[in-house]
């Protein structure tokens, strides 16, 4: 093996190893949203992404990274516009001269309502574009991309575990912190109930898709029959099977506990969804898709009268909407009218928002957030950028829906991309869990892999052994396996207990 070969297989281990190590701890500190931690991961994403060897990129990535600079594009020339003194297109925020004539003095105007403002807060789009990317990149190897996913498996399983035995025996604290809110709910490392939510059931729907990949290996029967199959696979008792499961409930505890409403509904359904999408082509054809779909919701409402019982209770109390919420989105709109072309500025919304507060809306706290990520993106960056950034999620959705349809082997990275981006994104639109980048980090990095492995056909390439590893092939194929290095190997069957 050639010297130079050598360099780029430690290259792609080291990367691998560094996305691996930020995805499992950024739920970490506090959901990692304070800007020393943004910036750390800021820092440690981007040295993957530059030591991470790029193998050369085929027709459809092409369009991915084209994608990508436009969206680059979009963001950069905003910012220039709410940065500058001088900007080329945007005019000055009327606020600045009513301050001026307020105050008497003159001031320094720009297109943002508080100065350097955008550029302070630039860790968060950026990290979340890091993620994506390192993602994507390392993912392209199909070993490392189902690596990625033990890794985010095993990490949520520990945070869950943790999260509940703190409830339990520690409630008023979040590690080393005094727990102000949510005295009632599981957060684990996150402040916000809701995002620990999002991630927990982010983290199910990993586990409920390794469970679903080793029964269906544990069954002979194609096409397969849900009452045949489980009857081999209760009758094998196969070691994996009863671990993957005890995790996913695990998970699921700790989901039922955080109280979230839009959380658990939410994650539910993509349980059901990921459910349906595996088992596509194995199912009957006639009334096969109908009835998956009609007995995981029966299972899913039996879970929840079960375990979920903090969360009826809100449904009971509050129903489906919230209407502070409601109203926050009506003021956020009148916002968005107001500046229509550029925003407000970056991170100003907690500043610009009180001017447009309605009264409908109880006097106590601060609405530092718009609970729901897209019109707050419009209000902060206008509404091309805003439209561009839909687009840009509407491409990632048919992308992965494409190699979640396409594979015959290899379906568990696609399928647990597309229905975890289609939680995060469904989640965001009444919250702001992609805005907390201990769990934007997590979603994005597993977007950005089953993006790659959506592009590579199961039988297709000699040079990715996913389907040799995992057994997921439909087809007899000789694979090329290239090798890893013996401490990845180490570090990730320690972890995951699984060869």
């Amino acid at each position: 093996m050639t010297q130079g070969a050598i360099i780029a297989r430690s290259a792609r281990v080291a990367a691998s190893l560094l996305l691996f190590a930020v995805v499992a701890l950024a739920p970490l500190p506090f959901g990692s949203n304070e800007p020393s931690a943004i910036a750390f991961w800021c820092i440690a994403l981007g040295i993957c992404l530059v030591i991470v060897p790029v193998p050369p990129l085929r027709a459809g990535e092409f369009l991915l990274v084209g994608l990508a600079t436009v969206v680059v594009a979009a963001y950069g020339f905003v910012l220039h516009e709410q940065l500058s003194a001088h900007p080329w297109l945007a005019k000055p925020d009327p606020i600045w001269k009513e301050a001026s004539e307020a105050l008497g003095t003159a001031l320094s105007p720009s297109a943002a309502i508080a100065h350097g403002q955008p550029f302070l807060t630039l860790g968060r789009p950026l990290v979340c574009m890091l993620a994506i990317a390192c993602g994507f990149l390392v993912g392209r190897d199909g070993d490392r991309a189902r690596q990625l996913m033990k890794v985010i498996a095993w990490s949520g399983a520990a945070y869950a575990a943790y999260g509940v035995l703190a409830h339990v025996f520690d409630p008023g604290h979040i590690l080393a912190l005094n727990k102000e809110f949510y005295l009632d709910s599981v957060t684990a490392t996150f402040i916000n109930h809701n995002t620990a939510a999002t991630y927990f059931g982010s983290c199910a729907v990993v586990w409920s898709v390794f469970l679903w990949d080793r029964m269906r290996r544990a069954t002979r029967q194609r096409p397969i029959r849900l009452r045949a199959m489980l009857t081999e696979v209760l009758a094998a008792r196969p070691r994996r099977i009863v671990v993957t499961f005890a995790m996913l409930m695990l998970c699921l505890l700790a989901l039922f506990m955080t109280g979230s409403r839009a959380g658990v509904a939410l994650s539910l359904l993509a349980l059901v969804v990921a459910f349906v999408m595996f088992f596509r082509r194995d199912l009957p054809r006639r009334t096969g898709l109908l009835t998956a779909f009609a007995g995981a919701g029966v299972v899913a409402l039996l879970v929840l009268q079960l375990m979920g019982g903090t969360v009826n209770s809100r449904f009971d109390a509050q129903g489906l909407a919230d209407e502070g919420r409601l109203e926050t989105y009506r003021a956020t709109l009148r916002l968005i009218a107001d500046h229509p072309w550029f925003g407000t500025g970056q991170g100003t919304f907690a500043l610009a928002f009180p001017a447009y507060r309605s009264s409908n809306v109880s006097v106590w706290g601060t609405w530092d957030m718009a609970h729901n990520t897209l019109l707050q993106l419009a209000a902060d960056m206008g509404i091309p950028v805003a439209t561009i950034v839909v687009a840009a999620w509407g491409v990632i959705f048919a992308m992965l829906l494409r190699g979640a349809l396409i594979r015959r082997g290899g379906l568990s990275c696609p399928v647990a991309a597309l229905v975890v981006a289609v939680l995060a994104v469904l989640h965001s639109m009444v919250d702001f869990s992609l805005q907390i980048p201990g769990y934007a980090i997590v979603a994005l990095a597993l977007i950005g892999a089953g993006l790659a492995q959506s592009f590579r056909p199961a039988a297709s390439r000699g040079d990715q052994s996913l389907q040799s590893q995992t057994g997921e092939s439909d087809t007899k194929v000789n694979f090329r396996r290239e090798p890893v290095l013996a401490e990845q190997s180490a570090f990730l069957g320690s972890a995951a207990g699984e060869s």
